[in-house]
């Protein structure tokens, strides 16, 4: 797990200026169709500050669920049942979000009664939307049952059906084996793949910005 010192990396008050310095060029988490490298250097320092504020404004988290929460594979019973696996430090993450006030939201094209009771009854997920064909018709239910707006919202999502809401939120992010339409729109691209933490990195590292991290 990261610590707070390794979050707060090249973002913390130079104690005699009092100003916040940018992190290092070229952090492999940070996309918008810019490229590491010193010819590029000011437009990378723009984007990560630009990351850094819509960090510190989200109010709540939407996610996919389908190689997001889950990775990309699927197992098929004989009797025709599809199994799915999800990490745990992701549910932890999600528990930890929700205990601490933020409005986390599931949107899916699925329609996994398992997923959904996990999701809702053991993480305390309250919006889930299974089934959905149009991601931004949910986006939109979403924003209008929790009073939370587009500017304090970040989705992550890794597929074409995601783009929708992806364009809408404040906060666009995505796994690291999202497809290249979804990398190319997104704010931060997770290190990780889907299935495999991603969810916990974003969360965790939105919260610690927030100062609302979990300490033991």
């Amino acid at each position: 797990m990261e610590s707070q010192q390794q979050i707060n990396q090249g973002f913390s008050p130079d104690k005699n200026t009092g100003t916040t310095p940018l992190p290092p060029v070229g952090i492999p988490s940070i996309t918008g169709g810019v490229l590491p490298g010193q010819e590029n250097e000011g437009a990378v320092q723009f984007e990560l500050a630009n990351v850094f504020d819509k960090m510190k404004a989200v109010k709540a988290f939407i996610f996919d669920v389908d190689g997001v929460l889950t990775n990309n594979g699927m197992l098929i019973t004989e009797a025709g049942e599809y199994l799915r696996t999800m990490h745990v430090r992701d549910g932890q993450a999600l528990k930890w979000a929700v205990a601490a006030g933020y409005q986390i939201g599931v949107i899916t094209g699925g329609a996994s009664e398992g997923v959904k009771k996990r999701l809702t009854q053991h993480l305390g997920i309250q919006e889930y939307y299974s089934g959905i064909s149009d991601k931004s018709v949910a986006f939109q239910s979403f924003m209008q049952r929790t009073g939370i707006k587009p500017t304090e919202i970040c989705y992550m999502g890794d597929d074409l059906p995601d783009l929708p809401p992806l364009r809408k939120a404040a906060m666009a992010c995505c796994p690291s084996d999202a497809v290249l339409e979804v990398l190319a729109v997104c704010d931060y691209v997770s290190p990780l793949p889907g299935g495999s933490g991603c969810v916990r990195d974003v969360i965790e590292k939105i919260m610690k910005l927030q100062g609302k991290w979990p300490k033991y």
